[in-house]
């Protein structure tokens, strides 16, 4: 019988789950070179369309900061996913890293010139969203070489749990840091950060590709393609995800939520609101490490975060309007959270790289043409109906891509083949 206390046992089963952090060396590098990069891209984040802002003073200028970035995040991403297949994932990682940071120190510089120059701004918009896809397909597809299969969920957790943090303490310190000490203050951050980045990566072990690894190629991208669209499982977890995002993704659309509640008070905490229900989630994300059916929480999560936004559209009480949002994250992060887990568990590693490039697709894309769709339609119908229809068009559109798709609702972690193979063969 266990010593420990009832109680105990219960708030262990909630926490989240570091044994990967205890057990895998280049697991608490790379988390920690993650959490350092995220306050440093945040800080840039937040100062380079502020700064298109004071230069311009026009929305129309800040707003097609999205339009340079598209194309390079499409098109590298698909590359990035060939290339990390194709090379050592390491050298990927590093030298990106190192190439991101070589544009925050152009912004610096830019920042320091008596006249600033706008075009600039916008080539680093679009080579960062370049570098980035290059970049993300090598790290997404690396944590399932170094982590052990039974430990993948804790580990998306603590990856989650490290965005989430980033993801609301970075922008309120890089507002506080623009505001108070200039552009050229945030960028060198940037830079430090990306710095303190690089040494970390080059610590990681060597992680090449298999000896029979092929050059990147259009062949081999559409053998990426060919294996994804012969699983219906990885199939039902891009389609969840982009249909989610498309219907119910609404952040561009919130500063005029924000009048129509009368409350421009609040639209930060509408920005963050998501970001925190999601961190509370990851905070308490334990039970998920005991999941077996992975694809009821893809599922589940995304009917979730359809219903909050919906019910965050019909919501007049400033307060419940943020306790959706906070709740819709929640419901995201479990989403999320499942579909890392079955990609991890079930792509072979010799195509982990190019199914990582198509899971940046599902996952950009899809916010991307969710904005566009909210503002359309927050035109036509207006801001409140735009926000709930597309929630409850979210809940509709997930329960027919598990009905069409029902394999995803029946992945079992234990007996789905593709994992119990992965779970025998070794990575390289």
């Amino acid at each position: 019988m266990s010593s420990k206390p009832p109680r105990s046992r219960k708030r262990s089963a909630l926490l989240p789950d570091l044994t990967p952090w205890r057990t895998v060396r280049d697991f608490r590098l790379l988390w920690t070179q993650g959490l350092v990069t995220y306050f440093g891209s945040f800080m840039a984040m937040v100062a380079l369309p502020l700064q298109i802002k004071d230069l311009t003073d026009s929305p129309l200028a800040v707003g097609a900061m999205g339009a340079v970035e598209l194309v390079p995040l499409v098109v590298c991403g698909l590359y990035g996913g060939a290339l990390a297949d194709a090379v050592d994932r390491r050298r990927v990682i590093l030298w990106t890293e190192a190439a991101l940071g070589g544009l925050a120190v152009v912004l610096f510089v830019n920042a320091l010139l008596p006249s600033p120059l706008l075009w600039p701004l916008y080539l680093v918009a679009a080579g960062v969203s370049g570098l980035a896809g290059l970049q993300r397909p090598a790290l997404d597809s690396l944590i399932a070489r170094i982590v052990p299969h039974d430990q993948l969920t804790a580990a998306a957790a603590l990856n989650a749990l490290r965005w989430n943090a980033g993801a609301i303490a970075g922008p309120a310190l890089a507002g506080v840091v623009v505001a108070y000490a200039g552009h050229a203050t945030a960028y060198a951050v940037t830079i430090t950060g990306f710095a303190v980045s690089v040494l970390l990566c080059r610590r990681l072990a060597p992680a090449p590709a298999a000896h029979d690894a092929v050059k990147p190629s259009l062949r081999g991208l559409a053998e990426g393609a060919a294996y994804a669209w012969s699983r219906p499982v990885l199939l039902g977890t891009y389609a969840v995800d982009m249909a989610a995002m498309f219907f119910a993704f609404p952040n561009t659309i919130f500063p005029f939520l924000a009048d129509d509640l009368d409350a421009p008070w609040a639209l930060g905490l509408m920005y963050a609101a998501g970001a925190v229900g999601s961190l509370l989630c990851s905070l308490t994300s334990g039970w998920t490490s005991r999941v077996r059916r992975h694809g009821l929480l893809v599922v589940g999560g995304a009917a979730g975060w359809g219903l909050a936004i919906a019910a965050a559209g019909l919501c007049t009480n400033v307060w419940l309007v943020l306790g959706c949002l906070a709740v819709a994250g929640a419901g995201d992060m479990v989403s999320g959270l499942g579909r890392s887990t079955i990609w991890n568990q079930t792509i072979p590693d010799a195509l982990r790289g190019r199914l990582a490039g198509i899971e940046v697709l599902s996952y950009s894309v899809g916010p991307q043409l969710g904005q566009l769709r909210a503002g359309a339609a927050a035109g036509w119908t207006g801001t409140r109906t735009a926000i709930w229809s597309g929630g409850a068009a979210c809940v509709l559109s997930v329960a027919a891509l598990a009905a069409a798709l029902p394999k995803i609702l029946t992945y079992d972690a234990e007996t789905d083949e593709d994992a119990v193979l992965r779970r025998q063969v070794p990575a390289p």
